[in-house]
């Protein structure tokens, strides 16, 4: 991709690599299973050859027995794939320097979900958790000729039913809604909870072997895990970083380890021994006090700087193992919870390096439905295009995946805080003994994976499953409740939380989200109102209520959920569908949407403030209307950020002092409606634009409370400033201002909101010639004391733009040049336009704006294509549409 290719070039060169041994005594052999296989179902139908890493659909895709799965209707059409029981097959002859080590073991990254592992005939063992890597010692399994090796997968599905069929009660849901077109009991199975489908994405229950897979031969050794962790000790203020290794040794081994960080001037050689099978260890190496530690950062406040942390394994006084070099980043992190003077509850909010931070950012969820489709240029597009919208931090939602290595190296690299859910949402779960051993063994591994990253934050055992036994998702009946409750603390609390805390004193825990916190705790874990404002994190949608009416949003301390639906782009959606689909109201357009009445909520939300598209043109009106959605989603998410970012200040009525907005979702996971802001593919939507500036480090927020205007200096800046309004009316009729005034400057510390103007709405409009609410606009932004603007210029609407008098077609031309390797484009507008929108169709590439309010007569946009373009290309794809011209 042109436009971060050589970013992420420098990236990849600094992700650390798995680590491999190099050794004097003990070289670790490793034989890589990976590649080619073969693949057939139960009945021997179908035979194909299969990649691993990979699934079923992606393989019977690639050899041409099905079309594109996320083609028009095929997520119901392929069902079958699913309801199938599968078995890959690899015939392989090893190298004698494997077969004539001592011990060799089969490891397996990633098994989704259910199989049974065969090596020449014989019966390794099960896998029942998608979440978990295996390890089978082969040893004596091994043939000197061709070696079998088969993994027999169960459909999901079947075995999800099977499951609940065995319980010995409920436990809901039974099913997804209808809506979602969705398979049945995914809540008994550790997979992918979104594999059997959800509101925003299809059903594709997956099978396959979703991580590599390979042979591990040594003599003495071998190190499964090592993870580091630097914790900082106040009283002493001295570092130390905690290593952990877990070793499976052949025999008990006396050994010395040399542990190092050699910039930083600091080394311990310690003595241990390694027992036969598998021992844990964590060893400390404390940090030369009279170093210098650079900490680490979030992005917009500080650098990512790294240091090198080298382990090596003495036996009697000689090298024996080495691991390659590995990065450990320095930080603190707190979840602050206590009282605030004037509030009955407790605050929430997260303090990294002793500093309170505003988590500015979005929900993830899986980028595909098929794992093995998620590339490093895909996690680095979405993850980039995060930071390029100011966004510090990225929730990784419940019912997806951990994620790959990749994903969180990058986010460490990039500044960007990571909310870590477990891998539990919106249901109740099992608590028999082999379900929990399972989450048990699930839990420890992802832990010492996930844990050597700065940026990660903070744990959450799941996704509103508090708020679902709270109030009630499931009917459940009051004579049942406690056996819900019982079996939910013991889940999340006297495992998943147990774990944890056991296993990883670096960073906070939270049993749920949403949740109140330590008030959830004193309250039995489950809080009688898990939304309560006044603590912890809250979700909240309302898609009935006025969007522009910020009295309708809950005044809370963290908002870790919230948003509207759009339609993604035609361009998105034209590969996937075909003429008789492009339609609002076509039978493609109702399949996609996986939400209960959403498609009808979209346009109830945006007819409150717009006209609603009325081209005769069929193409051309569902195109319009797609535009509106975006549209109507952009400024709704924008009116909801600017309330919690102006509400970090303030208490009122006992609510206040937010510290996080993070808004559902940021990327998709197929071509359809959802709440996300960036498309799948990863172009932006409107929201995604917008997001770019209610995100900025300083930011102009107004809003009107009785009559009057109100504008807040936002500022999530270290230093403090001194801040003026500068506010211009604009007639809809003319692109020169009408008046401009200013407040006087005011100091606005480092990481507040303070309002700096004040005045009434009608004084304002009437001391501008003849503006009134119908016929002008309001646009403000912030100057410094040397009268420099500071963050970006916003705007408010008096009225709503369906009631706007004077609003023209502004009949935008466009002339596309090219400079360097990117393109300008040059407009002209004759009239005011609100939400210009650019669109290239198939050109894929990211604009330095869009969406915008065009007051000039003429504005200069830029476009970094992602792929080479021409100029020709990108004028005969182009296309600008503005509010008026889809009337």
């Amino acid at each position: 991709m042109a436009s971060t290719g050589s970013l992420f070039v420098a990236l990849l060169l600094t992700v650390p690599r798995v680590f491999s041994l190099e050794s004097k005594r003990d070289e670790r052999r490793v034989f890589s299973l990976d590649g080619k296989w073969s693949l057939v179902n139960s009945n021997k139908t179908v035979c194909v050859s299969a990649q691993v890493p990979g699934c079923v659909h992606t393989a019977l895709q690639q050899q041409g027995l099905i079309q594109d799965p996320y083609y028009r209707f095929n997520d119901l059409s392929y069902r079958w794939v699913s309801l199938e029981n599968w078995t890959y097959t690899k015939v392989f002859t090893l190298p004698p320097t494997i077969r004539a080590k001592q011990k060799v073991t089969l490891v397996l990254e990633g098994v989704d979900t259910v199989a049974t592992v065969w090596l020449n005939g014989k019966n390794l063992g099960s896998t029942d958790n998608m979440f978990r890597r295996y390890d089978f010692p082969v040893s004596d399994v091994l043939l000197e000729e061709e070696n079998k090796m088969e993994v027999s997968f169960v459909s999901p599905v079947v075995y999800a039913a099977g499951q609940r069929a065995r319980s010995a009660y409920r436990i809901p849901p039974e099913c997804p809604p209808e809506v979602q077109k969705g398979e049945c009991h995914v809540n008994f199975l550790r997979k992918e909870q979104s594999s059997f489908s959800w509101d925003w994405g299809p059903s594709f229950p997956t099978m396959g072997l979703w991580k590599g897979v390979r042979l591990e031969a040594f003599d003495l050794l071998r190190i499964r895990h090592i993870s580091s962790v630097p914790l900082y000790d106040v009283q002493l203020s001295q570092w130390t970083v905690q290593v952990e290794l877990c070793v499976e040794a052949v025999q008990t081994t006396e050994v010395q380890l040399k542990i190092s960080v050699p910039e930083l001037s600091s080394q311990e050689t310690l003595a241990t021994r390694f027992l036969p099978a598998t021992t844990r260890s964590t060893f400390t190496l404390h940090v030369n006090t009279s170093s210098q530690v650079k900490l680490w950062w979030p992005s917009g406040l500080g650098e990512q700087p790294f240091y090198v942390l080298t382990l090596q394994v003495l036996f009697e006084g000689s090298p024996l193992l080495s691991t390659e070099p590995k990065h450990i980043y320095f930080r603190t992190v707190e979840l602050v919870q206590e009282p605030i003077a004037g509030s009955p509850g407790l605050s929430f909010y997260f303090r990294i390096n002793g500093k309170p931070i505003f988590l500015k950012g979005s929900n993830w969820i899986p980028a595909h439905a098929f794992q093995d489709r998620v590339s490093l240029d895909v996690l680095e597009n979405l993850l980039l295009s995060a930071v390029d919208a100011n966004m510090n931090a990225l929730r990784v939602w419940g019912g997806g995946v951990y994620e790959q290595d990749q994903f969180y190296t990058l986010c460490d690299q990039l500044g960007i805080m990571v909310w870590q859910d477990f891998m539990f949402a919106c249901a109740m779960y099992p608590t028999d003994k082999d379900f929990v051993e399972s989450v048990r063994e699930e839990v420890l591994q992802q832990v010492r994976r996930l844990k050597s990253h700065p940026s990660i934050i903070v744990w959450s055992g799941n996704n509103e499953n508090e708020a679902a036994l709270a109030t009630d998702w499931f009917d459940i009946p009051v004579s049942e409740r406690d056996v819900y409750i019982k079996d939910y603390v013991s889940l999340y609390v006297h495992h998943v939380r147990e774990i944890v805390l056991q296993d990883d004193p670096s960073r906070p825990f939270l049993v749920s989200s949403p949740t109140n916190g330590l008030e959830s705790e004193q309250e039995g874990w489950v809080a009688s109102n898990p939304y309560d404002p006044l603590y912890g994190d809250t979700h909240f949608y309302s898609y009935t209520a006025d969007c522009w009416d910020w009295t309708t949003f809950p005044r809370t301390r963290f908002a870790s959920e919230y948003g509207f639906q759009s339609w993604p782009s035609f361009s998105t959606l034209n590969p996937v569908s075909e003429a008789e689909d492009w339609s609002y109201h076509s039978r493609f357009a109702s399949h996609r949407q996986h939400h209960l009445d959403g498609n009808q909520q979209m346009l109830h939300q945006a007819a409150l403030h717009f006209h609603l598209p009325n081209s005769t043109d069929p193409l051309r009106q569902f195109r319009d209307t797609l535009y509106i959605t975006q549209v109507m989603q952009a400024q709704c998410v924008k009116a909801q950020t600017e309330f919690y970012r102006r509400s970090r200040s303030e208490i009122i009525d006992g609510k206040g002092h937010t510290l996080g907005a993070l808004y559902w979702q940021l990327n998709d996971i197929w071509q359809a409606p959802s709440w996300s802001s960036l498309e799948f593919g990863g172009k932006w939507k409107m929201l995604h634009h917008f997001a770019q500036n209610f995100f900025a480090p300083v930011l102009p927020v107004a809003f009107e409370d009785e009559e009057k205007l109100f504008i807040y200096a936002v500022s999530d800046l270290s230093d403090d400033l001194w801040l003026r309004a500068v506010i211009s009316v604009f007639s809809w009729s003319s692109q020169d201002p009408v008046c401009t005034q200013s407040s006087g400057a005011l100091l606005v510390p480092g990481g507040s909101a303070v309002p700096v103007y004040m005045q009434s709405v009608d004084a304002l409009l009437a001391g501008c010639g003849n503006c009134n609410r119908l016929t002008c606009l309001v646009t403000f932004h912030l100057e410094d004391s040397r009268g420099q603007q500071q963050g970006p210029t916003n705007h408010h609407f008096p009225c709503s733009l369906k009631d706007a008098q004077q609003l023209q077609r502004p009949n935008i031309t466009v002339k596309v040049l090219e400079v360097k390797k990117e393109f300008s484009l040059v407009l002209h507008s004759s009239s005011v336009a609100p939400f210009v929108w650019l669109d290239v169709g198939h050109v894929p590439g990211r604009f330095s704006a869009n969406g915008f309010l065009l007051l000039s007569r003429n504005r200069t946009v830029t476009f970094t294509p992602w792929r080479p373009t021409t100029v020709a290309e990108l004028s005969n794809a182009l296309m600008v549409t503005s509010l008026a011209d889809v009337y």
